[in-house]
């Protein structure tokens, strides 16, 4: 006994050094990361703010886009990168959900884990080859099919119908939502589907004996116990909706415009970014490049503080 004590005795001082070392290196990554963050931060700001001091607030509620004339505004940008996350939330949440239900809950055996593997190569692809596919293969198809029904139908509408007003170009905002809905959506459905696998068996099974239905189930059971990872997902998904560039540059038209009908052409941050950055001359082209940057970043910034709100809020009423 006394030997084994003597022991643990004399290995005391190097489990306190190897903590201490544990302790500090991870203080150092996590410290690294918001070094990272802040480097970003001030480095976009450094940019931007000769942009800001010289177009003030107007920057962000003008159309004006001439290089030529060093007149800038960032309104079409901002518009266009929110409208188009917005259809491709609206579009992939629900199919998404649809998804994930059917292989938690109902999917055979036999074809869960290939159908698994199938929608997740989905996120593999990567960006360019969507942009080259949506550019010659999908914006054709909407052009033929897609975009003359709803010019037939819902733009008859008096008031629905100015989103759908216009010529079938193929491009356009609507198109580029679309694309990023069936980028996004491998992301949105990954994620539900783990955090819907995490709910207890004897729950589900619980509640099927009390005679629900599959629905029931998943409203009354699987959601409530899973909302905080649903949510986590569709943030994700909306996040990497936000800043896509290369497909959406493909498919948008990138015009420096804001029309009421989603088949006109439009762009956005991330699209001007990539299309205009190589051609940028002059420090007021340049600083305005970095002030929408910055204004993307501030957007992003906002989408995850609300996301952390709603599950901070979330949590507190499954608290009560």
């Amino acid at each position: 006994m006394a030997d084994i004590a003597l022991k643990e005795t004399r290995g005391k001082p190097f489990q306190n050094l190897f903590d201490r070392v544990f302790h500090g290196t991870t203080w150092f990554f996590a410290m690294l990361v918001l070094a990272i963050l802040g480097g970003v931060i001030v480095s976009l700001l450094d940019g931007a703010i000769p942009a800001f001091r010289t177009f003030g607030w107007n920057f962000l509620v003008t159309s004006n886009w001439n290089p030529v004339t060093e007149k800038f505004g960032a309104l079409p940008a901002i518009y266009g990168t929110l409208v188009t996350s917005a259809i491709a939330m609206v579009v992939a949440v629900p199919i998404a959900f649809g998804i994930t239900i059917f292989i938690t809950e109902l999917c055979p055996p036999w074809l869960k884990r290939s159908l698994s593997t199938a929608i997740e190569l989905l996120a593999a692809v990567p960006s360019i080859i969507y942009g080259i596919w949506g550019l010659f293969v999908f914006a054709p198809f909407l052009q033929e099919t897609l975009q003359p029904l709803l010019i037939e139908t819902l733009g008859e509408i008096p008031v629905i119908g100015a989103l759908f007003d216009g010529p079938p170009l193929g491009i356009g905002i609507l198109t580029a939502g679309l694309i990023l809905a069936i980028m996004v959506l491998p992301f949105i459905s990954a994620v539900m589907r783990d955090v819907f696998e995490t709910v207890p068996p004897m729950l589900k099974e619980s509640a099927y004996g009390l005679g629900c239905t599959t629905w029931e189930v998943v409203w009354n059971v699987v959601l409530p116990f899973t909302r905080v990872g649903v949510i986590g997902a569709v943030m994700l998904g909306l996040g990497r909706a936000l800043g896509e560039t290369m497909a959406v540059t493909f498919v948008i038209g990138n015009a420096h415009r804001i029309k009421a009908s989603l088949l006109a052409p439009g762009t956005t941050i991330s699209a001007t970014l990539a299309n205009e950055f190589t051609e940028a001359t002059g420090e007021a082209y340049i600083s305005t490049l970095f002030a929408i940057g910055f204004i993307l970043f501030v957007i992003t910034l906002m989408v995850l503080v609300v996301a952390k709100l709603m599950l901070m809020r979330l949590q507190k009423q499954a608290g009560n």
